[in-house]
């Protein structure tokens, strides 16, 4: 592990240093650079004027030194730069080769264009298997002569255990906190879509992809006359997310993309009425609970793990960030059943590889506030990786702004990082690179958890003050930035 320099600055010069040139005699001495004056980081907090808690470490990328510091050792939610730390932890315990396997396996061989026995949809923990990709599977199946089978139709998602929610405390209509599995489709997601008539309102739950829109039953809607609470959800007994909406949030039509709780029976449909489509004939899909043995018919390969993963850094999917957790740690050796237990296993690899003391994961996404780790615990990461190393290389470009927080399209230095927004939480952590190609690693954290803490869980998804709150938070991010830049980055 890179060590990081003890050396830390509460406040850097206001100014930036740079040797005067010597007067040696017959040498013609340039003028020196004109001073530049940095803005001092107490003035930038004063004026984004975020209450809570503020935490950053800045250090130089080849020696370690850390620059300046505020609040380094302070355990804070980190929001969605928690998938940075799994991208490593994916890396580590998986190899960026990785692929998932979805499979068809079939108890007994085929015959009279029938499989003879049972034919098992088997996830291998692809967090990405969408409706184009089981159509593809569905094709396949029916290249190889089978019309139908003589056994049951079964789905089986145990190779990653079963998660109902990432954070329960959150709404239950927010798309980005699905369940999680060892099979999932369309990242967990049903499309509801709704049209308005004389006669009242159309609604339709399908599994669309740009190919196929498959309706599904496993997820039904029903239109509720009344304003407040505009959904409401409830699993039923066969497994069936029942919900309602509120006719009076409905308008004249519209769609959004709600989560699904039972992903094994979602896929099972979906594949069902796909397979249909290209005159394969299956039952109705139930439940497996032991891993199938036996070669499989028919397969379908993922992306590879850096593909996965650097989409993944790029949009920020929370299941993404889930399964491939979960996959590194089982990986590893380490039995887990839940999200906690996972995200422990990844904060004991983190304190173990990169002598992080404050990590205490919950989960890989950062969904949830409960899990925490420290701006210095993230900068010790950064300077492990290395700049110019795989995570770099796998984080997305963040548009440089000046101050008043419109873009730079002159900056002279470039951002690489990870981003992370919760209600009254903000985080950025990465490199950040100026023109003479000197890096710095970095991490800001921000939080008012008391303003958080006060939501109901109603208010969690459009909070009042809310988007004026985080804006501040990114003018201050990139100011920080900005500021060490005029410092440290010549």
């Amino acid at each position: 592990m890179a060590a990081v320099g003890t050396a830390a600055v509460a406040e850097a010069p206001l100014t930036s240093i740079r040797p005067m040139p010597r007067a040696d005699a017959g040498v013609v001495v340039p003028p020196a650079r004109p001073t530049i004056t940095a803005p001092a980081v107490d003035d930038l907090v004063k004026q984004a004027n975020l209450n809570g808690k503020i935490g950053f470490v800045v250090s130089d990328a080849k020696t370690g030194l850390i620059l300046e510091q505020r609040n380094a050792a302070v355990a804070m939610p980190p929001a969605s730069v928690a998938k940075s730390v799994t991208a490593l932890y994916a890396f580590d315990s998986l190899g960026l080769d990785h692929v998932f396997e979805t499979r068809l396996v079939a108890t007994g061989g085929i015959k009279d264009g029938k499989v003879q026995g049972d034919l098992i949809l088997a996830g291998g923990g692809d967090p990405t298997l969408d409706t184009n990709a089981l159509a593809g599977m569905a094709q396949k199946l029916k290249a190889l002569g089978v019309t139908g089978i003589t056994g049951a139709f079964q789905v089986y998602a145990g190779a990653l255990p079963y998660v109902k929610s990432i954070d329960p405390s959150q709404p239950d209509h927010l798309g980005y906190n699905p369940a999680v599995s060892g099979l999932n489709l369309n990242f967990n997601r049903v499309h509801f879509q709704w049209t308005r008539s004389d006669s009242g309102y159309t609604v339709e739950m399908d599994a669309r992809s740009d190919r196929y829109r498959p309706r599904v039953t496993t997820a039904r809607m029903k239109v509720v006359d009344r304003d407040l609470p505009v959904y409401t959800y409830a699993s039923g007994t066969t497994g069936i997310d029942e919900w309602t909406v509120a006719k009076g949030a409905l308008g004249n039509g519209g769609s959004r993309w709600l989560p699904v709780r039972r992903p094994d029976l979602y896929a099972g449909e979906v594949f069902q009425a796909l397979a249909r489509v290209h005159g394969v004939t299956l039952p109705t899909a139930t439940v497996r609970d032991a891993a199938p043995t036996g070669p499989a018919i028919v397969s379908h390969a993922s992306q590879d793990l850096s593909t996965i993963v650097r989409d993944m850094l790029l949009y920020s999917t929370n299941i993404t960030a889930e399964a491939v957790g979960l996959a590194a740690t089982r990986a590893r050796g380490v039995p887990v059943t839940s999200l906690a237990d996972s995200g422990a296993a990844m904060s004991d690899w983190m304190r173990a590889s990169m002598g992080a003391s404050a990590a205490a994961f919950t989960d890989h996404s950062g969904l949830s506030d409960t899990g925490v780790v420290s701006t210095q615990d993230m900068v010790r990461m950064l300077q492990t990786a290395k700049p110019g190393g795989v995570l770099h290389q796998h984080l997305k470009e963040v548009a440089v702004k000046d101050d008043e927080g419109k873009y730079n399209e002159h900056a002279a230095h470039s951002i690489f990082a990870k981003t992370g927004t919760l209600n009254f939480v903000s985080t950025l952590a990465g490199y950040v690179t100026a023109a003479d190609g000197n890096v710095l690693c970095f991490a800001i954290f921000t939080n008012d958890m008391d303003r958080r803490a006060a939501l109901t869980r109603a208010e969690r998804e459009r909070p009042d003050g809310g988007r004026g709150w985080a804006g501040r938070s990114r003018w201050l991010q990139q100011q920080l930035i900005n500021r060490w830049m005029t410092v440290y980055g010549v």
